[in-house]
């Protein structure tokens, strides 16, 4: 069976699961992955397996496996990757709320930059931390304060939950140190200073379109604040009532979010510059190193995080009945996520495994395209049919290297490389773990989700693709 047509049916059973039989998003998402993978012969499996790079015999001994045992391990290999962030996140979420550091940390953002700049401030913000740290840390860290401050202006949740999402994903698919970025550039002989800069400047462009869209949707749709798991909007608001004097120090509310984010971009430059070195670094550089390798990795860095978020916590309660209902309420949120995240997740990867990334390749050989377009077209299928904007970025290249050595480039290969970080940002829905991280952390509904993150995402990619195609032709540099 054609792989397309494979990714069209699991499409169908996930949107006929939701949106007709109104299953739990859990369920559906299983339930379609079951279908997909039952589709999927061992041929594709086979392929698919050898393309990842896998040997011979793996490639045999995955294509041999049952269905459920493939199922089961998609599952885990998600769960293995988010399932520790999220519910460390959620501890640092709930203690934040809980002890009134995000209403501290929300008074000094306004003071700081004025109630008008709120969202142009969650922006930057968000923008220049997804840099150097993955999109799902900066979103889990800052989806706190956004409950905070929008408990006061409920008119513009949608605003600060679209500024926040909208810098990070842009910085995650443009920017290195980010595996996608980095690796094309990588593959395209990019030097990485200048991939870089084409990234600061692209993600500026795009990003401000995402603003734009951003203020153009909060007017147009309303979204209500709902209650979520770990905190109800009556309870958001009792807080944000609180007395100055009762709420905790700005510097010891700031720590839980700022020292990840020290500990991991400290990490990701230190194995940059003096990771490459080897044997010749200095005794203390490579006591330097070995520590940020340690607790500059994501999960170390969210736990100490989330140790410091409990100790704020216990210090602002004092009672332990109370301060284990809070863990506990935190703790059962992450775990409805951390299943639905990863039954995305298994789906996704149940449609990487039908191999449509090679099937893309050769529909892009078979029709003639300029060659941006085309890189665009070709990434933004295989994210749109799979979930997951750095396989599509390595599936993208994996084609698009060999036709651009060919045909040659009449500009720098460095946009190319920029456009395939666009069209990974093309079509992000249900297959995706990052839309049920977000669903479920905002207390949205599916169409929701669509309107203020999956549009949202198309705007920028589009903004990307024509801002591109307009700087190439004025500034080839070639």
């Amino acid at each position: 069976m054609d792989p397309i047509l494979i990714v069209l049916a699991g499409i169908a059973v996930v949107l006929f699961a939701i949106i007709v039989l109104r299953l739990h998003a859990f369920v559906a998402l299983l339930l379609a992955a079951l279908v997909t993978g039952l589709l999927t012969s061992e041929l594709h499996i086979f392929e698919f397996a050898v393309q990842k790079g896998l040997s011979e015999g793996e490639a045999r001994a995955m294509a041999g496996q049952a269905i459920g045992k493939r199922l089961a391990l998609a599952f885990g290999n998600t769960a293995g990757k988010i399932g520790i962030l999220i519910a460390l996140a959620s501890i640092i979420g709930v203690s934040l709320m809980r002890s009134g550091g995000a209403e501290r940390i929300i008074r000094g953002l306004l003071k700081l930059s004025g109630k008008k700049n709120t969202s142009f401030a969650f922006l930057s913000g968000s923008f220049t931390l997804a840099i150097p740290v993955f999109f799902d840390t900066v979103f889990y860290l800052m989806i706190p304060l956004v409950k905070s401050i929008s408990i006061r202006q409920p008119k513009k949740f949608s605003l600060y939950l679209m500024t926040i999402i909208a810098g990070g994903v842009m910085a995650h698919s443009l920017i290195p140190p980010t595996p996608g970025p980095l690796f094309v550039a990588e593959e395209l002989g990019i030097d990485l200073g200048i991939m870089i800069v084409g990234g600061l400047v692209i993600g500026a462009i795009t990003v401000l379109s995402g603003y734009a869209y951003a203020l153009w949707a909060n007017k147009k749709w309303e979204l209500p604040m709902c209650d979520t798991p770990d905190i109800s909007t009556e309870e958001l608001r009792s807080l944000s009532e609180q007395e100055p004097a009762v709420l905790p120090s700005i510097w010891i509310s700031l720590l839980p979010i700022v020292l990840p984010i020290l500990l991991i971009t400290g990490n990701t430059f230190l194995n940059m510059t003096l990771g490459k070195q080897g044997d010749t670094l200095e005794p203390f550089q490579q006591s330097l190193l070995s520590v940020f390798s340690v607790l500059g990795e994501s999960n170390m860095a969210l736990l100490i995080a989330a140790l410091i978020a409990m100790y704020l916590l216990w210090t602002r309660i004092r009672d332990v009945a109370l301060f284990k209902k809070y863990l506990s309420d935190s703790i059962m949120s992450a775990g409805l996520i951390i299943l639905i995240t990863s039954a995305g997740g298994a789906f996704g990867q149940m449609l990487q495994q039908t191999n449509i990334g090679a099937r893309v390749g050769v529909l892009a050989d078979t029709y003639q395209m300029a060659i941006l377009p085309l890189a665009f077209f070709i990434t933004a299928v295989v994210r749109t049919a799979q979930g997951s904007a750095t396989v599509a970025m390595v599936t993208a290249i994996g084609v698009m290297s060999a036709f651009s050595e060919a045909s040659g480039l009449a500009f720098h290969p460095v946009y190319l490389a920029l456009v395939i970080g666009c069209g990974s940002k093309v079509f992000a829905w249900m297959n995706d773990s990052a839309f049920w991280i977000i669903t479920q952390m905002s207390g949205m509904k599916e169409k929701e989700t669509i309107r203020f993150f999956s549009f949202l995402l198309l705007v920028m990619a589009f903004a990307g693709l024509i801002s591109i195609m307009i700087l190439a032709w004025l500034f080839p540099f070639v």
